[in-house]
């Protein structure tokens, strides 16, 4: 399907007297993999906070699929078609890994006893089935009853993953996914991100691992100080003298490795 799973436009967001995101709009196109990128202290996470309702837009709009958004609360979004990961994890370490992605599932209950499914309280049941299916799709059926805490960091990353895809969204929203990962478990996250994409999940990705964007994704817009510098692929990107110099600055030619390992 064609068009534009999400359209920001306009964001402006201020805290205190310090504006930090500044007339920052982008599209993001349906069933692409687009990146968000920018030295630190950019504004990429404060961009993901404002798409998902954790802070309120100053001014701007945001769309998605269609339907405006902007004033939604944050716990309806889900609902909407929007999931996303944190750059910290956030699993419940003390649950089982099927019970953290059943957790997912609140969102789609519609009544009290949907929602006490994914608590776990009957024993067998679609809801834990589905959950149990999701992760062996993932490749992470060995995990099923083990406790979040005593497992890798790389695995704990890609049962987010899951756990966000759950809810079945449009577009999902991953914030530093690669960071802190071995280049198996790097390769690994990519390999899962790849297979969502190919049922149709858009993906938006927070990430500074330049190379993982180059990999993974097909679009990239730069942020810088709080405003969009530029957007292209990341061949365009890597070649980009604005990019080059928001990291390094510089605008010579030959600093672009130091700047796309910088991302």
């Amino acid at each position: 399907m064609a068009g534009n799973v999400l359209a920001v436009t306009g964001l402006h967001k201020s805290f205190g007297g310090l504006k930090v995101i500044d007339e920052v709009s982008f599209d993001v196109a349906r069933g692409s993999r687009t990146a968000l990128i920018g030295p630190n202290g950019a504004g990429k996470t404060t961009i993901f906070n404002l798409l998902t309702g954790v802070y309120p837009v100053d001014a701007g709009s945001v769309v998605l699929a269609g339907s405006d958004i902007t004033d939604i609360p944050s716990k309806d979004r889900v609902v909407h078609g929007m999931s996303r990961s944190f750059q910290n994890i956030r699993l419940m370490p003390h649950l089982s890994t099927v019970e953290n992605v059943m957790l997912g599932q609140h969102a789609r209950a519609h009544s009290l006893g949907q929602l006490l499914f994914p608590l776990g309280l009957v024993a067998r049941n679609r809801w834990r089935a589905e959950a149990e299916a999701a992760l062996a799709e993932a490749g992470l059926d060995s995990y099923p009853g083990e406790v979040v805490a005593n497992l890798p960091y790389g695995v704990q990353k890609r049962i987010e993953v899951v756990r966000a895809m759950i809810s079945r969204p449009q577009l999902l929203l991953l914030d530093e996914p690669a960071a802190g990962l071995n280049d198996v478990e790097t390769r690994q996250l990519q390999a899962l991100l790849e297979q969502v994409s190919a049922i149709g999940v858009t993906i938006l990705v927070v990430e500074h691992d330049m190379h993982f964007v180059r990999n993974l994704c097909d679009h990239v817009v730069v942020l810088n100080f709080g405003r969009k510098i530029f957007e292209g692929s990341p061949e365009e990107v890597h070649r980009s003298p604005v990019v080059l110099e928001a990291y390094l600055g510089t605008d010579e030619p030959g600093s672009g490795e130091g700047a796309a390992g910088a991302a």
